[in-house]
C-alpha cells in the first residue's frame, strides 16, 4: 500500500545468481546485454542453446534447464503482460515469483510463455517464500474472508495464499496473494494444473 514500482525487462535478469543475471528499477543504467551464448536474431525470443543453459532448481530433484525467455523490448509496468507460446511445444508447467522485481514468468517445460508485474503482500502480510503446489483452482472465486473476489484463482497454501486476478497498480498491495492483471491470470488459469509448482523468491521491496 505503499509501493514503490520497479520496472523490469522479463527474465532477462532471472535474478537467481546461479544465473547471474539481476533486475534493475528504472533509474538505474541498463545492465550488460545477454551472454554472448544467447541470441534472439530479433524475434520474440532469446534462445540459449545445448551447454549454454542457465537452470532453475525447484526442488531436490527437479532441475529445469531454460531454454529461451521472452524476447522483451521495453520496459513493463503496472498492469501490463505478455503472453507468447507461439511454437512451444508442451511439457509441464512451472511458475517462478520474484518478489523484489515484483515479476511472475511462467514456462512450459524450458521455454517462458508469459510475464506479468505484480502485487505482493503488504507489510504486515507478507507473501511467502518457497515452492507451492497449486492445491486447487477457481474461476470465480470469492474471500469470504475479506469481502473481495479473486477471479482465476489458484490456491498455493492450505491458509489461502493464492495467485489469482487483481488490479495491478501502483501503491496497491495484498494480503499475501499474489496479485496478477485479470486477463493474465485467466491465460495461466487455462495453462496451469493442480500440482503444477510455484517457485516464489526474493525480498518485498
Amino acid at each position: 500500500m505503499r509501493r514503490a514500482p520497479l520496472v523490469a525487462l522479463g527474465i532477462l535478469a532471472l535474478g537467481l545468481a546461479a544465473l547471474g543475471w539481476t533486475w534493475w528499477p528504472a533509474a538505474r543504467p541498463a545492465p550488460a546485454p545477454a551472454p554472448p551464448a544467447a541470441s534472439s536474431a530479433g524475434s520474440n525470443r532469446v534462445v540459449y542453446p545445448p551447454g549454454h543453459r542457465p537452470a532453475v532448481v525447484l526442488t531436490p530433484q527437479r532441475r529445469e534447464p531454460i531454454r529461451s525467455i521472452l524476447n522483451l523490448r521495453q520496459p513493463m509496468h503496472f498492469g501490463q503482460w505478455v503472453w507468447d507460446e507461439r511454437g512451444i511445444p508442451a511439457g509441464p508447467v512451472w511458475i517462478r515469483v520474484d518478489l523484489t522485481a515484483q515479476i511472475l514468468s511462467v514456462f512450459r517445460g524450458g521455454d517462458e510463455i508469459g510475464s506479468t508485474v505484480v502485487l505482493y503482500g503488504a507489510a504486515d502480510k507478507p507473501s511467502p517464500a518457497g515452492v507451492f503446489p497449486v492445491l486447487r483452482k477457481a474461476a470465480e472465486y470469492r474471500s469470504r474472508t475479506y469481502d473481495a473476489d479473486m477471479p482465476f484463482m489458484l490456491q498455493l497454501t492450505a491458509d489461502g495464499v493464492a495467485i489469482h486476478g487483481a488490479e495491478v497498480r501502483r501503491g496497491a498491495a495484498t494480503h499475501g496473494c499474489i496479485g496478477v492483471p485479470v486477463d493474465f491470470a485467466r491465460r495461466l488459469f487455462g495453462a496451469v494444473t493442480r500440482g503444477d509448482l510455484v517457485l516464489i523468491q526474493g525480498a518485498a521491496s
